[in-house]
């Protein structure tokens, strides 16, 4: 009895493992950090004072982790937490698997555009974390490069993608969260779908956001044949399940 049970755990543990080696490495890399950040907080091997975003020790005491760590905690387990994570995982997933498929290089970029805007508008917005943020930019980038999917949230409201960002921020509003962190992750997701998707299909537009060889060559790989990318729905989507 032992025997089968250690059996089943270890095929068990097989299926997630080659589940998780599935998921596209961008998304993996962020998830599995957000998730392991805030497990360390919850098992008091780190504080959230050694994680939030703090120019003043960043520049006068050379605590450099900031600029990553405050985009990897989304506060202590609970439902805000957990609505986080399923967000980051599906959008993040769905742009890796989508628009930039085969091209990893260039989402790599699209994260280092994100992150470096963020920071620099936290200089002067008094944000903490910018984890959230970062989640509204990428709902942001795909809900405006799949402008005709019908999205249903909690089963209440009916719209188009488009709208998809403003609805949850609507939503923060409703649980009495400040909306500056929406709004800074709608206002960065703008400005990089006007420099990549509007821009350079303007006369005289081209495209400023270049990606650096370097980037190419560390993550650009052919696809891989057994690759299983996450089935997106086309249709009735439920952001909130």
């Amino acid at each position: 009895m032992v025997g089968s049970e250690a059996a089943a755990a270890a095929v068990m543990a097989h299926s997630f493992t080659q589940e998780y080696f599935q998921i596209p490495v961008v998304t993996r890399a962020y998830t599995t950090a957000c998730v392991l950040t805030t497990a360390a907080v919850q098992l008091e091997v780190i504080t959230p004072f050694q994680l939030y975003f703090n120019p003043d020790l960043i520049i006068r005491r050379y605590q450099i982790w900031r600029l990553i760590t405050s985009f990897l905690f989304f506060g202590s387990l609970g439902f805000s937490f957990v609505f986080n994570i399923i967000f980051l995982y599906r959008y993040c997933r769905m742009l890796e698997e989508g628009c930039f498929r085969g091209r990893t290089a260039d989402f790599v970029v699209m994260f280092l555009f994100g992150g470096i805007v963020m920071t620099l508008f936290g200089l002067f917005a008094n944000v903490f974390f910018l984890g959230q943020a970062f989640i509204i930019m990428l709902v942001y980038v795909w809900s405006r490069r799949h402008p005709l999917i019908r999205m249903n949230f909690f089963g209440l409201l009916n719209f188009q993608a488009p709208f998809l960002p403003w609805v949850l921020m609507g939503f923060s509003l409703l649980l009495g969260n400040s909306i500056v962190v929406d709004l800074l992750g709608i206002s960065v997701g703008h400005m990089y779908y006007f420099l990549e998707d509007v821009f350079p299909n303007q006369p005289g537009g081209r495209k400023l956001l270049m990606t650096p060889e370097l980037l190419r060559t560390m993550f650009d790989r052919p696809e891989d044949p057994d690759y299983r990318p996450l089935q997106e729905q086309q249709q009735d989507e439920e952001p909130g399940n």
